[in-house]
């Protein structure tokens, strides 16, 4: 045995005691971390109930990102955005931006215009004829679908990009669910919807209506046709207010009254309105009811609660002379507290409705005739943080007509043992009825909320539909579960992939071909806080805003004028380049320029790609953070381990 074997120390003297690991990492200009880059999600992307890959599709308009040969970006980012929704330029318009909410251009000056970008896209589409792929190959696996509303048609979007066969089932007379009979034209244009529809069903879904299952097909004699069920019927229930007097006939639910009015049967109001709620259905109601206006001295027939009720039209000769209707809201919570989106409501109020917040409704006051007079309500204190009703202040809002907004149920005639005793059905995290196999639920019927939450819901089930119809084990769902960027399949795209591994015996290797070095994705773990971004480098740029119609109080009988205008693709370009690409190289040269070491450099063209824009020389970098310190979108993390 050599001498050395005997005198080899694997440890020192004083290699047992603990030190200040901070300042080894900074002694002699030598560190214990190198760069590393490091994709992380958004918050835009984290908040998007579609988990739409929303830094993409911006960072391909602004042209960071860019397309395979010789394909027009804005064609590409319709790809890229539809990837998750199919409906772009409703959602654009429609949605109320929980990303805007979370982006971190708020920590700057202003959020990016998400959904006015998406608008366009959607648009741009829209004119361009993109179509949707259909090459997938044919499984031979059929998949029914109850429902054809935003949740439904979505999935049969993502199970027709799989190659399942979809057959879609709606009780009505055309599909589109609550985008079409929840939400008033002038917020979402028919033509613009569709579009947007028709163009999943070129795919080849089939579509039966006016066909419920549970009375014209039971739910048994479909499962046993189809080899998996989606269950996307919405919450298209209202629920009644719970209290004395809440039976009077010229009671109704805001789900009813909105049916009625996008069903075309409702073309007129009572002369005074109030709605109970304060989310997004009380503000369609209370701002249809202005427009509708009413007429004085109509018939009962006419009368808006038995058109509602007994699915009659009105007739379109006792509209020509409208008044304007008085609209009241009230809401038990502040009115600055109402979950609406704060356009709705401003909007609302320019409109003539009058907002009254802090309002218990205690009862119902009716005539002899059993007709509601008036709402009578208490007045909160919320003082404390909790409602506290003020005793003695009691008062009655007289009215002609009550709406309710105050929540919704689903209709599940046929499939009552699915109801969770709340008149929805429960889903477990792969959107499976629980104990049901080949059972699937998504929408509001599971919990209700918004229209790109369902479309979200959608995407998770197809996967777990496709995961089934294979017999295999549904996959762990990613903590945050969007649709992420993937690298590989970038690399691919662009003829850029790693060669096959041969099983060299090269461990440690930073320039070997068969790999991706020093790029981590935490992109399904993490989203980026704009403590990691470097926000000195983003200049206050204000918010390409989209022009919105202000239509004031007496102007607003019949006017039903598309509320927000697009982005003309200048301003949708300019819009699009305030996003800080948290998370993902924006290409801003900051690391390279700012080096002292010249370490950093940019990979050379012809193998540069998004994510690949930059590398380390590592034989150079002695681990001094700048490259860290001034990165604008927290890539760069110094986590590359000893050098």
């Amino acid at each position: 045995m050599a001498k050395s074997d005997f005198t080899f120390r694997r440890y020192k003297d004083g290699d047992g005691t603990y030190g200040n690991m901070g300042m080894d990492i900074f002694e002699q200009d030598t560190t214990y971390k190198c760069p590393t880059y490091v994709n992380r999600t958004p918050p835009c992307q984290g908040s998007c109930p579609s988990g739409e890959d929303i830094r993409g599709w911006l960072s391909i308009i602004r042209g960071t990102e860019k397309p395979a040969g010789d394909t027009d970006k804005f064609e590409y980012a319709f790809y890229r955005s539809t990837d998750a929704n199919p409906f772009p330029a409703i959602m654009g318009r429609v949605c109320p931006a929980p990303c805007q909410e979370g982006c971190n251009r708020n920590e700057v000056e202003d959020f990016v215009g998400i959904n006015s970008v998406e608008q366009y896209i959607g648009d741009n589409a829209r004119e361009k004829g993109l179509k949707f792929d259909n090459s997938a190959t044919d499984t031979g696996k059929k998949v029914a679908i109850i429902g054809g509303g935003v949740g439904g048609l979505a999935c049969a979007y993502q199970l027709r990009r799989q190659g399942h066969a979809v057959t879609v089932f709606d009780n009505h007379k055309k599909l589109g669910g609550m985008m079409r009979y929840g939400i008033p034209g002038y917020r979402t244009p028919r033509d613009v919807m569709d579009h947007e529809i028709q163009r999943i069903l070129d795919m080849g879904v089939e579509v039966k209506l006016n066909t419920f299952i549970g009375k014209d097909i039971s739910m048994d004699t479909l499962r046993s046709e189809f080899d998996a069920v989606v269950i996307a019927i919405g919450a298209q229930a209202g629920r009644n207010i719970p209290i004395p007097g809440g039976e009077a006939p010229n009671c109704i639910t805001g789900v009813a009254f909105l049916d009625a009015y996008n069903d075309g049967r409702l073309k007129t109001v009572s002369k005074k309105v109030v709605v109970i709620g304060g989310g997004d259905t009380a503000m369609d109601v209370v701002s249809v009811a202005r427009r509708l206006g009413h007429i004085e001295n109509t018939h009962e027939n006419e009368r808006p609660e038995n058109i509602i009720l007994n699915q009659t039209a009105q007739d379109v000769a006792i509209t020509a002379q409208k008044e304007g209707a008085e609209v009241i809201l009230a809401y038990r919570r502040p009115v600055d507290q109402m979950p609406a989106a704060l356009h709705e409501v401003e909007a609302a109020e320019r409109e003539g409705v009058e907002l009254r917040g802090s309002l218990v409704p205690v009862s119902i006051v009716t005539d002899e005739n059993g007709r509601a007079t008036a709402l009578r309500v208490s007045k909160a204190d919320w003082s404390t943080g909790k409602m506290e009703v003020i005793e003695n202040s009691e008062f009655d809002i007289e009215c002609d007509l009550i709406v309710s907004a105050i929540g919704q149920g689903g209709d599940l005639k046929g499939m009552e043992s699915l109801d969770n005793g709340r008149g929805l059905i429960d889903a477990d995290k792969f959107y499976q009825v629980p104990n049901e196999k080949g059972l699937f639920v998504i929408g509001d019927i599971v919990r209700p909320h918004l229209l790109t939450t369902a479309i979200g819901q959608a995407s998770v089930a197809a996967e777990s539909i496709s995961h089934y119809l294979s017999q295999e084990a549904f996959d762990k769902r990613p903590k945050v579960d969007v649709h992420h960027f993937d690298l590989l399949q970038k690399l691919q795209e662009t003829s850029l992939q790693p060669e096959a591994y041969a099983h060299q015996d090269d461990w440690g290797t930073d320039d070997a071909n068969f790999a991706v070095h020093n790029y981590e994705d935490r992109s399904a773990n993490e989203i980026i806080s704009a403590e990691k971004l470097f926000l000195g480098h983003f200049e206050n740029t204000p918010r390409n805003l989209r022009a919105e119609s202000f239509i004031e109080s007496e102007n607003i009988i019949d006017s039903y004028e598309e509320r927000f205008k697009g982005l003309e693709q200048e301003t949708a370009e300019k819009e699009a380049d305030r996003c800080m690409s948290c998370g993902m190289c924006f290409e801003c040269d900051n690391c390279v320029i700012y080096c002292p070491q010249d370490a950093v450099h940019r990979t050379k063209k012809a193998e540069s790609t998004m994510g690949r824009y930059v590398y380390t020389d590592y034989s150079r970098c002695i681990g001094c953070h700048i490259c860290s310190d001034v990165c604008p979108t927290g890539y760069i993390n110094m986590a590359m381990g000893e050098h």
